[in-house]
Formats: structure tokens, sequence, C-alpha cells
């Protein structure tokens, strides 16, 4: 019988240029355990492209030509990740990645893993914190929105669209819907 892994649970949040990978770039990736939220990752990229939406900088704050000047390089970036990610677990761990909206940020994290180191340490799936929100309460999916999940959880944390900040939130709701799930099977049992 295979020994199960264990899990570490990592939150990750990022800011880039506009919606799809490749053609925007990934500006900034923040990252943190999400039981121990104050191991944490960050870094600002240099861009890959110019193309940006407009509104996706607005909301960031990034200018892609400070980011040209003052940003990592996108290998040497995913690099020190890769490697960050590397001392949060033994050999018998597994790394799993979580986000809020885990599509759009695990699409931005594995094309660039792929793209600027060769593999994605996290693998080829990531956790959904409003897809487990709504599985544990069975609410709508427009009830996954931060401002309810706030309303409901009570979280300390708030989200400000920078990237370590918000993913050291994202762990917080992430570790609050988990109690609550945790209080379900109790009370079944």
């Amino acid at each position: 019988m295979t020994k199960k892994k264990r899990e570490i649970f990592v939150s990750v949040d990022v800011e880039a240029s506009g919606p799809i990978p490749g053609e925007y770039s990934l500006l900034s990736i923040g990252a943190c355990h999400v039981d121990w939220p104050d191991q944490t990752f960050s870094c600002e990229l240099k861009p890959i492209t110019l193309k940006a939406d407009p509104k996706a900088l607005e909301i960031s704050g990034f200018s892609l030509e400070t980011l040209a000047r003052t940003g990592r390089d996108p290998k040497a970036g995913m690099e020190s990740f890769a490697a960050w990610l590397d001392g949060l677990r033994n050999a018998d761990e597994s790394l799993v990645f979580v986000g809020f909206n885990a599509p759009f940020d695990w699409s931005f994290i594995n094309y660039y893993f792929h793209k600027f180191s060769g593999s994605n340490p996290f693998g080829f799936a990531g956790l959904d914190i409003k897809a487990y929100y709504m599985g544990l309460t069975g609410c709508a999916w427009g009830d996954t929105r931060s401002s309810v999940m706030d309303a409901a959880l009570k979280p300390t944390r708030k989200s400000d669209h920078t990237a370590l900040h918000d993913a050291q939130y994202q762990a917080e709701l992430f570790r609050l819907i988990r109690e609550r799930a945790a209080e379900k099977s109790v009370g079944r049992g």
C-alpha cells in the first residue's frame, strides 16, 4: 500500500497585466504557508510583454515601465519561488496550491514555472477557496465573493491588491473555512 503524502497548503496570489498568461505579464507573486502565514515569499517581475489591460494596472497600481527597470528577471524570480517552496516540504510531502479564484492565479504560476524553470512544483491543479466555500455552505456561486465571505467568516486581514497581503488574507479565509468544515464533520459524527 502506498503511503499517503502529507499535504502542505500554500496560499498564492498574483497581480498580472491582463487576463491570460503569455499575452500578458505576471507582475507580482505573493505566497505564504497557509498554517504559518508569516512564512512568506514575494517578488515583482519584469514584464515579458508591454501588452496590458489598463484596468488591471489600475487595480494593481503597477507601471510596466517601472517594473521593466526594478522587477526581477522572470527566470530568477520563478527559480527563487521554487527554492522557497522546496524549503517548505520534505521529500514525503506534497504542495497544494490554494487561491481565491485559483484558476486565474494558477494559470499564471503554471505558465511561468513551465516557461522559465521547466516544471510546476504544484503539479497540474490548484485548490479554489471559492469552490471550497460553495461546497461547504451550499451557497450560490455569486455568494462566493470575498465581501460575502468576509461578512460570514470575519477574518482579521483584508485584501488590498498587494500579492503578499492578499495571499495572507486568503490563507486566513481558507483556515476559517477548514475550521467550519471540521466542525460540520464533528457534528455529523
